[in-house]
C-alpha cells in the first residue's frame, strides 16, 4: 500500500505537505486550547480578575477559531488529494489492462479487473483521506496530550497506565481477525460482479431459456456470501467499539474520582479539568487509530490485488528494437512459415505446423468445423497472441520484430461477435480513422450495405448508438463493423465469420462492393458459408489445428474430402470428392 502511495502522490508531494502542515497546527492548537480554559477556570474566583479572564478567554476563541480554519483547509486539501490520487491511479490501472493480452485478461478474469479498478480503488482513497488526517494529528495528540496531562498532575495521569496498553492489545487483535476477512471480501465482490455482468450482458439468453429464476438464485447466492462476510467484518466492529467506549468511559470515571478526592482548591478543580480534557484527547486518539486500524486491512488487501495487477509482466510487448513500418518497403504481403501455438497451459497445441501466404490483392479464405483452429489463426496475426514455435511475417518482416501499433493500423479487423461503443454511427465508423470526412463515413457505410438503414434513421449518420449496440439488429451490428474496417483503408482486412449473420443477397452484394476496394490489399477470411468463400484466391481447410486442404473451390473439390463434405451438405445440388 506504502508503494502506490509513494508512487502515485508524487506530483501532489507540495498538498501533502500542506496537509501535514495544518493538520500539526490543528492539533498543537486544540492541546493549548485545554491549558488556556484552565487558566480561566482558575481566575473565577480571583478578585479584580475581569480582564485576564477576558484574555484568556480571548486567546482561548482564537486557539479555537484557528483549529476550526484548519480542520477546513486540511479536508479541503486531503479531499483534492486522495481524489487525485484515485484519478491517477485508475488511469495506471486502467492504461495497464490495455496493454495486456488475451493471456493475461484470462489470468485475472474480466469481473476482477473491474472490481479492483473500482471498488478497490475506492478502498485506497479513504483510507488515504484518513491517513492525512490522522498519520500527523494522532501522534501529536497522542504525545502532546502525555507531556501536558504530566504537567498538570502525574499522579492523575497514570490511571492511563492501565487503560492504553488494552487499547493497544484490543487493536492488534482486531488486525489480527480483520486482515483475512477483508481479504476474503475482495473476492466475494469479484464473484458478485461476475454473477451480475452475467445476467445483464446475458439477460437475452437467461429468458430464452426460462432461466431467470436460476439466475436470481445464483445473484442471491453471491449476494448473501458477501453479507455473510460483511457480517463478519461488522461483528468485529460491534465487539470493538463498545470495549473501547467502555474503556474510555472508565477510564473517565475513574479519573474524575480519584482527582476529587484530593480537590482541595479552585485551581486544583482547573487543573483536574485539563487533565481530563488531556485524557479524553489521548483515548480519542487512540479510538481514531483503532477506526484507522480497521480500515487498512481492507486498503492493505485492496493494494496488494491493485499491484498485481500494476506488476503484471505483460506476454506480448515491443521490442526494444522493434521497427517502425514505414522503413519497411517490401510487398511481399502476409506468411504464416510453420506456425504453431499453445494455449497457457494446454497440452495440445490448437493449431500446428500452419503454413500459407497471400499477397495484396488476393482473397485467402479458411473455412473447418467449430473448435479447428480458424480463429485462432487470426488472433496469431493481430498479435492477440504469440506464436509457440515458427513465425508470421507481412511485408517480409517478423511481426513480432514491429511494434504493435503500427502492426495494426495496417489491419482493419472485423471480429466474429460485432462490437460496437456507446456514442453515434459517425463516431463508430471513424473509430478507427478519426480524421475521416462525412462524405468518406458514408461511402464506407454504403460499401458495407448499412447505407440503407442508416438513412432511414431521423438523425441518420449522427443517431445514437447504445451500449455494445442494443438498439441495432445483429446484422446491423455487423454491418456497422464492417463499415469501421473498411473506412480504414486497411493493408489487411481480416473478417472472422463476420459474414454469418448477412442474408445471402446482402452477403454477395457487400462482398461484390468489397472487390472493388481491396485491390490494394490482402483478405483474410473466416467462413462458415462456402457461398461466401467460392471465389476466394486459396481457400484452407483446417482439422483439428492442421491445414489439411488448400487451393481454389474447383480444386478443393476434387482434392479434399473435408472440404467436398461441407460443400455437399451447404449446396443445392450434390458434390462428391
Amino acid at each position: 500500500m506504502l508503494k502506490l502511495f509513494v508512487k502515485y502522490l508524487k506530483p501532489y508531494v507540495f498538498a501533502v505537505l500542506g496537509v501535514f502542515l495544518f493538520v500539526a497546527g490543528q492539533s498543537a492548537l486544540e492541546l493549548l486550547l485545554p491549558d488556556q480554559m484552565a487558566k480561566v477556570v482558575g481566575l473565577i474566583s480571583a478578585q479584580d480578575a475581569t480582564g485576564k479572564m477576558l484574555g484568556y478567554g480571548g486567546i482561548a476563541l482564537a486557539y479555537a477559531a484557528g483549529a476550526m480554519v484548519c480542520a477546513v483547509i486540511v479536508g479541503f486539501l486531503a479531499s483534492r488529494t486522495s481524489n487525485a490520487f484515485g484519478r491517477d491511479l485508475r488511469a495506471a490501472v486502467f492504461k495497464k489492462v490495455e496493454g495486456f493480452s488475451m493471456s493475461e485478461f484470462e489470468k485475472v478474469g474480466t469481473s476482477s479487473l473491474i472490481t479492483r479498478t473500482t471498488n478497490d480503488i475506492t478502498q485506497l482513497v479513504n483510507v488515504m483521506v484518513m491517513m492525512m488526517r490522522m498519520m500527523i494529528s494522532v501522534p501529536i495528540m497522542l504525545i502532546g496530550g502525555i507531556v501536558m496531562a504530566v504537567s498538570k498532575n502525574a499522579k492523575l495521569t497514570l490511571v492511563l497506565a492501565g487503560t492504553v496498553p488494552t487499547l493497544i492489545i484490543l487493536i492488534i487483535v482486531v488486525m489480527i481477525v480483520a486482515m483475512p476477512l477483508f481479504t476474503s471480501m475482495q473476492r466475494r465482490i469479484d464473484k458478485l460482479t461476475l454473477v451480475a455482468r452475467e445476467g445483464i450482458t446475458g439477460v437475452r439468453v437467461i429468458r430464452a431459456f426460462n432461466k431467470d429464476n436460476v439466475q436470481s438464485k445464483k445473484y442471491d447466492e453471491a449476494n448473501w456470501d458477501v453479507a455473510q462476510n460483511s457480517i463478519k467484518v461488522n461483528r468485529v466492529m460491534a465487539v470493538m467499539m463498545p470495549v473501547v467506549m467502555f474503556i474510555f468511559y472508565m477510564t473517565t470515571i475513574i479519573l474524575y474520582y480519584v482527582g476529587t478526592l484530593n480537590a482541595d482548591s479552585l485551581l486544583y478543580l482547573a487543573n483536574l479539568t485539563a487533565v481530563m480534557q488531556y485524557c479524553m484527547r489521548i483515548m480519542m486518539s487512540f479510538m481514531m487509530l483503532a477506526m484507522l486500524f480497521i480500515f487498512v486491512p481492507r486498503a492493505s488487501a485492496s493494494a496488494k490485488r491493485i499491484n498485481q495487477v500494476l506488476d503484471m509482466e505483460e506476454t506480448i510487448k515491443d521490442k526494444p528494437d522493434a521497427r517502425p513500418f514505414a522503413d519497411i518497403k517490401d510487398d511481399s504481403g502476409l506468411a504464416f512459415n510453420n506456425v504453431t501455438f499453445y494455449f497457457p497451459g494446454a497440452e495440445e497445441p490448437s493449431v500446428q505446423n500452419i503454413s500459407f501466404s497471400g499477397k495484396k490483392g488476393e482473397t485467402v479464405a479458411i473455412i473447418g468445423g467449430t473448435g479447428s483452429g480458424k480463429s485462432t489463426i487470426i488472433n496469431l496475426v493481430e498479435r492477440f497472441y504469440d506464436v509457440s514455435d515458427g513465425s508470421i511475417t507481412l511485408d517480409g518482416v517478423d511481426i513480432r520484430d514491429i511494434t504493435q501499433k503500427d502492426l495494426r493500423d495496417r489491419i482493419g479487423f472485423v471480429p466474429q461477435s460485432s462490437v460496437l461503443f456507446s456514442g453515434s454511427i459517425k463516431e463508430n465508423i471513424k473509430f478507427g480513422s478519426p480524421d475521416l470526412t462525412d462524405e468518406e463515413v458514408a461511402k464506407a457505410a454504403k460499401i458495407a450495405q448499412a447505407a440503407d438503414f442508416i438513412e432511414k434513421l431521423p438523425e441518420k449518420y449522427d443517431a445514437p448508438v447504445a451500449q455494445g449496440g442494443t438498439n441495432f439488429s445483429g446484422g446491423q451490428k455487423q454491418r456497422l463493423s464492417m463499415a469501421r474496417a473498411i473506412a480504414k483503408q486497411p493493408e489487411v482486412f481480416i473478417f472472422d465469420d463476420s459474414f454469418s449473420a448477412l442474408d445471402f443477397k446482402t452477403d454477395a452484394k457487400l462482398r461484390k462492393a468489397l472487390n472493388l476496394i481491396t485491390k490494394q490489399s490482402l483478405v483474410l477470411i473466416v467462413a462458415q458459408r462456402i457461398s461466401t468463400i467460392m471465389n476466394a484466391d486459396n481457400i484452407l481447410v483446417v482439422e483439428h489445428g492442421k491445414i489439411v486442404g488448400s487451393g481454389t473451390h474447383d480444386e478443393l473439390l476434387v482434392s479434399c474430402q473435408t472440404y467436398a463434405e461441407i460443400a455437399n451438405s451447404q449446396l443445392k445440388q450434390g458434390v462428391t470428392a
